[in-house]
């Protein structure tokens, strides 16, 4: 699935070595070695999606494109750097309908800043729940792991239910199988 080629691409260029940071992505969006122009499978190919995903957020007016002589689509740096954003957006689990308003506020201007920092900071919210709910999920399966006597991640922690305490460097001990 491009989606998850292209989760995995930004996961490998962010790197494992520490947290996330603003500048980190920046560092993603950097578009400094994209040509000025380019045809719809380079931009495809860029950002592992489909030509077809390309034609589509352009039908439902996400990123404005302009065509050569020939008809074909020519995507300039401004379009290369909206449809980062909108796989970014997608990737995230930003609903299309939600993705337009925003869009449409974008384009309506400066004035719209306000109402577009708080679909941000509500779409950061419902993101944090996600992985609050993928961690759960996670810590699950450890635990699922572990029981079977398999290795567990080593950022996982095993405390000990009876006493509470952190048995994640003492012996490994049986844990009951459900």
């Amino acid at each position: 699935m491009a989606t998850d080629d292209l989760m995995s691409r930004a996961l490998e260029t962010l790197g494992d070595d520490g947290p996330l940071s603003v500048e980190a992505i920046r560092r993603l969006a950097d578009l400094a070695d994209t040509p000025e122009s380019m045809m719809i499978h380079e931009v495809a190919d860029l950002l592992d999606v489909s030509p077809h995903t390309l034609r589509y957020y352009e039908r439902a007016g996400l990123v404005e494109v302009a065509r050569d002589g020939n008809g074909h689509r020519v995507y300039d740096a401004g379009a290369v750097r909206r449809l980062v954003f909108v796989t970014r957006m997608r990737l995230s689990g930003m609903p299309m309908r939600d993705l337009q308003h925003y869009i449409s506020l974008i384009d309506d201007g400066e004035r719209t800043v306000p109402e577009r920092l708080d679909m941000l900071l509500e779409h950061r919210d419902t993101i944090r729940r996600r992985i609050r709910e993928l961690t759960l999920s996670l810590t699950a399966t450890e635990y699922k792991i572990a029981t079977y006597g398999g290795s567990t991640g080593s950022d996982v922690r095993h405390l000990d239910p009876a006493t509470g305490i952190d048995r994640t460097t003492l012996p490994h001990r049986a844990l009951p199988a459900e």
